[in-house]
């Protein structure tokens, strides 16, 4: 250092400090001249494997790559577990995906580990009037419980207000909040003729249902009794639909029909609507479009009719598809996906019958085997109880309250107690 700048240096601070302790202060310094460490312990003059070989020896390394590696292979083994339990439903992969609606909106759903936009596809109802309101309110609550991953949709008259005092709308808004169901509000089209299908049209609203890549609409005097999403995945048609393999002519069922809704399509469907004869309805109309050309669905467990369950043993060849098999009411019932009530005469089962009308239509024991009768028997057993539970004990007829008063009947060739309402 400079000799002039330290005495200018000692003339500044002596200022400060008395001059002997400066003094003595200064002569206790001394200066490290620069390169008197040893040459060989710097660690810049060390060679890289010096270097290498002292880390590696240190206790401090070994205890820190041990606390990484551990953390690596829990990682990776916990991986698999973790994989699992998500599959198997213990614990669930984030927020709800159920999701929920507010008025007629469904909130986007993420997409599934199987890669499928389920949102893009949903299954189909309309109503024109509170039963088949309520009945539409059992096919979802049906598919939501049996965890169906495609979305429902329900078309409803324009004219009805979601959420007021009216059955309705206390139905309309169980749909939305307990079902997640997107409603969407429709002109309800008319035809002359018997009110039984008058309004049938209205189901085939589902082609400009574009919001959707695919709809499956389904008619509602039915029971859900497994999904059907497979069915969304199906090569591209604009419609699919089973064979009415109840009828000898080649005819298709439009109680289930697979749907891509297009401005095209719905095009079609208006014209064939404006120019349809007197007795032609929504099967009609389909058939003639698309009976040549449409995406043949399986009728076997997906169309399966409950008068199906009263032919005699040797008379299902149309069913099964096969004059060899042999008909098991109970291995049947178990494959079917879609259960459709036509039991003509007798009534749909939200209008209820009366006991001797009920044993009069229902199947015969073949032998001691009474499957048939004991399956067909709990087919409407079970709807009007889910119809009380679901809808709410107002949606009784006045049959089902009077049938109440009496005890259960039981069959007089097997001795079966059922609920004959």
């Amino acid at each position: 250092m400079p000799v002039d700048f330290l005495a200018k240096w000692k003339s500044t601070v002596s200022e400060a400090l008395p001059l002997q302790n400066m003094d003595r202060l200064m002569s206790s310094w001394k200066y490290a001249p620069v390169g008197e460490s040893e040459e060989g312990n710097h660690p810049s003059k060390r060679s890289f494997f010096q270097n290498a070989r002292e880390c590696l020896n240190s206790k401090a390394f070994w205890r820190t790559f041990l606390v990484i590696a551990s953390i690596l292979l829990l990682a990776n083994l916990f991986s698999p577990v973790q994989q699992y339990a998500k599959q198997r439903g213990w614990f669930p992969e984030g927020p709800d995906q159920e999701g929920s609606s507010e008025g007629s909106e469904v909130l986007d759903k993420p997409i599934p580990k199987d890669g499928i936009d389920w949102s893009q596809y949903a299954y189909c109802q309309y109503v024109t009037n509170e039963d088949y309101l309520c009945n539409s309110l059992m096919i979802f609550e049906s598919l939501t419980r049996l965890r169906a991953k495609a979305e429902n949709m329900m078309m409803y008259p324009e004219d009805w207000t979601v959420g007021d005092n009216s059955n309705h709308g206390r139905l309309l808004a169980q749909a939305r909040d307990e079902y997640n169901v997107r409603l969407v509000p429709i002109q309800v089209e008319r035809m002359a003729g018997d009110p039984t299908w008058a309004e049938s049209f209205t189901k085939l609203l589902a082609f400009n249902q574009t919001m959707y890549k695919r709809v499956l609409s389904l008619d509602s005097d039915a029971t859900v009794l497994q999904p059907m999403d497979e069915l969304f995945l199906l090569p591209s048609a604009p419609v699919g639909m089973p064979r009415a393999y109840w009828l000898d002519q080649p005819f298709l069922s439009s109680q289930l029909v697979l749907i891509e809704p297009s401005k095209f399509e719905f095009a079609r469907i208006e014209r064939a609507f404006a120019e349809r004869g007197n007795n032609d309805f929504d099967m009609e109309i389909v058939n003639d479009l698309y009976g040549s050309s449409c995406f043949i669905i399986p009728h076997r467990k997906y169309d399966l009719l409950t008068g199906e369950f009263k032919s005699q043993p040797d008379q299902h060849a149309k069913y099964l598809g096969s004059t060899e098999e042999k008909w098991e009411s109970d291995r049947i019932l178990e494959e079917a996906k879609f259960l459709h009530f036509s039991d003509w005469p007798y009534p749909k089962p939200w209008i209820g019958s009366s006991q001797a009308s009920t044993e009069q239509n229902m199947p015969d024991c073949h032998g001691d085997d009474c499957a048939d009768q004991k399956n067909w028997l709990w087919f409407y057993s079970d709807f009007r109880e889910r119809r009380a539970r679901i809808c709410g004990e107002g949606f009784k007829r006045k049959r089902d309250v009077e049938a109440e008063l009496f005890e259960p009947a039981s069959s007089p060739a097997t001795g079966l107690v059922f609920n004959w309402r």
